[in-house]
């Protein structure tokens, strides 16, 4: 009796250990999968995708202060409409003109080839003479700055303009870009999806 009472403990022994076996290892795979995530989810981020935080009111009513949004460059290609994250020296403000790093953020109006006039009395722009329906805008566009329209867009280049217009400076002003042209090379990446806040969360309108 007792010889098969010593080979039940040591069978359940070992099924203990098998079992032991089995959870380290399931916790291990586990780990392994969420540390391989991780990384997928680091190198997204640094090379395909960035956040980016909404940094003063020249956007609205489409974008807000403080709001943060995902940007991505992977095989863009710059389009009338799209909202852009340029890289820039001054700061983003018509009451400040300080030297700063800090990009800005932008709707396209133009690209290369196309020509922009605005009617700053009526608030009205104009691209290859087709007046643009804008209901994204906040203010119609009767703040003149410092070039003269119309303009033709550059080679490479494209001209942006804030959604609201009376609190923004783009394209309309010759410290933006070279002369209002804002080269390609230094686009960072299209705004294409609102993480916060939270209740906002989606895809941005066009």
């Amino acid at each position: 009796m007792s010889d098969i009472n010593n080979e039940n403990g040591i069978l359940a022994k070992e099924e203990g250990d098998e079992n032991k076996s089995s959870l380290k290892s399931f916790i291990f795979d586990w780990l392994e999968v969420l540390v391989h995530a991780i990384i997928a989810v680091v190198i997204c981020f640094s090379f395909l995708f960035r956040i980016a935080t909404i940094d003063g009111p020249s956007m609205e009513n489409t974008l807000h202060n403080g709001e943060r949004v995902i940007i991505s460059n992977l095989f863009y290609t710059p389009k009338v409409g799209d909202i852009v994250v340029i890289s820039r020296n001054k700061e983003n403000s018509v009451y400040t003109m300080n030297e700063s790093n800090t990009p800005i953020i932008k709707r396209i109006i133009a690209t290369e080839g196309q020509t922009v006039d605005i009617d700053f009395e009526e608030g009205i722009v104009y691209v290859d003479g087709i007046a643009l329906d804008e209901p994204y805008t906040k203010t119609p566009t009767n703040k003149k700055w410092d070039i003269d329209f119309p303009v033709t867009v550059d080679e490479g280049c494209i001209f942006v303009l804030g959604d609201n217009r009376n609190d923004s400076l783009d394209s309309r002003d010759a410290r933006i870009g070279e002369y209002g042209m804002i080269d390609t090379r230094y686009i960072l990446g299209h705004a294409v999806y609102r993480v916060f806040p939270f209740d906002k969360i989606g895809k941005i309108d066009e």
